[in-house]
């Protein structure tokens, strides 16, 4: 009996997901600012499409922006130009990023490492001038007042609070997709190849098939991002389709911790809450100690991100969820091996 429960008990990784995502629904009512929620969940399904890329398949891409911001892009101008619904705008967001996504992964998966990231630094680029160039876009000017509208007629969508619920339920969805697909026999496979391509092969693995499946996978759950985004925020810029937005999606995936599927969530969440309040924390800094300074770090946003993203790598190397991992795995080891001692002291019958 005592064996059945254990097996019935909740993982610690389990509870610790129910706690995020309670502290997710309850966020609005505790003071956090819907749009900036939104905001938050945007670009954390955008790490966690680039996570799937990175750290289960060892692919690293510098072209996610172009998925991001194609995505945005055509749920925006479906919404002005051809008054398609919520709904639709980001299922042509979505499918926008998986177009792309094959065209893409089909020229750049043929190669490795530093060479795989060039090709799609390269392709890019290339889509980012292309959306200098089309009228559509609005140029430089990008595209302006995007509106919500209503989600399948019925939910309005014009309120922040209804907005952002939206959102998240929209990004666990797809959480809980990336996680399904983790820890399916395709992902076993995936990290197979990253670990050693030329055994996976011997085994009868393509790793071109898989490669190609899930790049496109994670280039269309990056294009709802851009989609999801896109509407709640009202806007699309050029900075969206930047080759420095994929910069911070490798950021995100790096400070949150590469390899566990909570890393880029949290990478996510600090990067943009310090990019979102620098400002005022320069205020507070300045206030506190006199140096007047410290009130333009609202202008020096990717300093300190830098910054910040070089303390990560020379103090918390894996991370910051791997530097939690890595204390639970300690403290479970000093509790076992405890353990393991006082039964050895204890007399023999």
């Amino acid at each position: 009996m005592t064996a059945s429960f254990t097996s019935r008990r909740v993982s610690p990784r389990a509870s610790a997901y129910a706690l995020l995502l309670i502290a997710l629904i309850a966020a609005p009512w505790v003071g956090l600012y819907p749009v900036l929620g939104t905001k938050i969940l945007c670009y954390a399904l955008f790490a966690c499409a680039f996570h799937l890329l990175l750290g289960y398949t060892g692919l690293a891409s510098l072209g996610h922006a172009a998925f991001l911001g194609v995505g945005g892009y055509l749920a925006g101008y479906g919404v002005k130009a051809w008054a398609l619904p919520p709904e639709l705008a980001l299922l042509a967001g979505l499918a926008a990023g998986a177009l792309l996504g094959l065209v893409i992964g089909f020229i750049s998966i043929r190669r490795s490492g530093i060479y795989f990231t060039m090709i799609t630094l390269a392709l890019a680029q290339m889509v980012y001038f292309l959306c200098v160039q089309i009228p559509q876009t609005g140029g430089e000017d990008g595209l302006q007042g995007i509106d919500r509208g209503l989600l399948f007629g019925v939910l309005d969508l014009r309120d922040d609070t209804a907005m952002y619920y939206t959102v998240l339920v929209i990004a666990v969805a797809c959480f809980l997709l990336i996680t399904r697909v983790v820890y399916s026999p395709f992902g076993q496979a995936l990290q197979a190849i990253k670990d050693n391509e030329p055994r996976a092969i011997s085994l009868g693995y393509h790793p071109p098939h898989y490669k190609l499946i899930v790049f496109i996978l994670s280039a269309a759950l990056t294009g709802l991002a851009g989609a999801l985004k896109a509407i709640s925020l009202g806007f699309v810029t050029l900075s969206d389709v930047h080759w420095m937005t994929s910069g911070h999606a490798l950021l995100m995936t790096l400070v949150g911790g590469m390899g566990i599927l909570s890393g880029p969530v949290v990478g996510a969440l600090a990067l943009v809450v310090l990019e979102n309040k620098m400002g005022e924390l320069g205020t507070l800094i300045a206030g506190a100690t006199g140096i007047a300074w410290f009130t333009t770090l609202g202008e020096s946003v990717m300093m300190v991100m830098g910054i910040v993203f070089v303390i990560c790598v020379l103090a918390f190397r894996h991370g910051i969820m791997g530097e939690v991992v890595a204390l639970q795995q300690r403290r479970r080891g000093t509790l076992a091996s405890s353990s393991t001692t006082s039964t050895s002291r204890e007399p023999q019958r």
